[in-house]
């Protein structure tokens, strides 16, 4: 008897995927060495709740940032019951995160019995009966009868265990693939962006936090246009680019520091080493950050560097002249030489 043969997704890798993937990791390195400070405690905490605010409330939660803390800090929150169930599963599932295997079924399913513990019947098991994926009043998306599940997802986890694809792309179709097959009655969306962040925690530990949750729920039509088309086209590319492009702002905007103290927060670190001793454009700047997000590099980057003084504009009259650009001041210029001395 011969093996089946092993199912491959179907997806595309396009030029601007192998950009983005490009981009990601120059990022990546770029964030390993200047943010030694990312793995502590309150970092940790703060780009946790981003992660949960963003990813629930794609699925309508509305409970803020500050009430997330509050309930992770096991304070009481006047709030709708079921969705402070939903933050309360969310903040265990992530207690879990670190102990789970990308291609474990076993480890799926107790993410999701976490994840949505008094919400769903069921909870942990695959779905019984049809279901379909609604926008409005209008079925955009009937997924696989319930008969089919065990099969579609262990294929799905068998090629997630050999897929010799960069893991940025991997979990990206892995995302799309989940998706599509919708293998549980309830909560696919928030598991399938909770795996997608556990398989690229793999390749790097340092996406464990980055909240790219938070990411996507700004751009929330994008990425049900995104899996819609892809669906269409019977091809991921079209999600990959979409999730790629998302964790490239990302990566490029995950690091918090406390503002509270006079030290250079790590996004004014890194403009201040990207600008050098020359006068930069905002545009040339960008390319430098590998940021393609302008309110991220302005609210991150710009405003605090030019609020601490570390920079100042070459035209402080027309602030948003399209020829304005950016020098270092002389105290940017004294902390500059001093981070090169040392």
């Amino acid at each position: 008897m011969t093996d089946r043969p092993m199912y491959q997704p179907p997806y595309t890798i396009t030029p601007a995927i192998v950009n983005l993937v490009a981009r990601i990791s120059e990022a990546v390195g770029r964030l390993t060495a200047f943010t030694e400070t990312a793995k502590t405690l309150r970092l940790r905490r703060i780009n946790r709740v981003r992660t949960i605010r963003g990813s629930l409330a794609i699925e309508g939660n509305t409970l803020s940032e500050e009430q997330i803390t509050a309930i992770l800090e096991g304070k009481r929150v006047i709030a709708p019951p079921r969705e402070i169930q939903e933050v309360r599963n969310a903040i265990a599932a992530y207690d879990r995160f670190e102990k789970w295997r990308p291609d474990s079924k076993t480890d799926l399913q107790e993410a999701h019995r976490i994840l949505m513990a008094g919400l769903i019947d069921g909870a942990g098991t695959y779905r019984r009966g049809g279901v379909g994926v609604m926008e409005g009043t209008q079925v955009i998306h009937v997924a696989p009868p319930a008969d089919r599940i065990p099969a579609l997802m262990d294929n799905l986890f068998r090629w997630l265990a050999v897929s010799e694809e960069q893991s940025l792309i991997t979990s990206s179709v892995f995302h799309y693939e989940f998706e599509f097959i919708h293998p549980f009655a309830d909560g696919n969306g928030r598991m399938g962006r909770l795996w997608q962040t556990l398989i690229l925690s793999i390749w790097n530990p340092l996406f464990a936090d980055i909240p790219v949750e938070s990411l996507i729920h700004e751009h929330q039509q994008e990425y049900y246009a995104a899996i819609n088309r892809s669906t269409e086209e019977a091809d991921s590319s079209v999600f990959v680019e979409f999730m790629l492009k998302m964790i490239v702002d990302a990566v490029s905007s995950s690091v918090s520091t406390d503002q509270a103290c006079d030290q250079v927060t790590d996004q004014v670190t890194v403009l201040i080493e990207a600008m050098g001793w020359s006068e930069r454009g905002r545009a040339d700047l960008m390319r430098v950050l590998v940021l393609s997000h302008r309110p991220t590099f302005r609210e991150n980057y710009i405003n605090p560097a030019l609020d601490g003084g570390w920079i100042e504009r070459t035209q402080p009259e027309s602030p948003r002249s399209p020829t304005q650009r950016y020098r270092l001041t002389e105290k940017g210029r004294r902390w500059l030489q001093q981070r090169k001395e040392e």
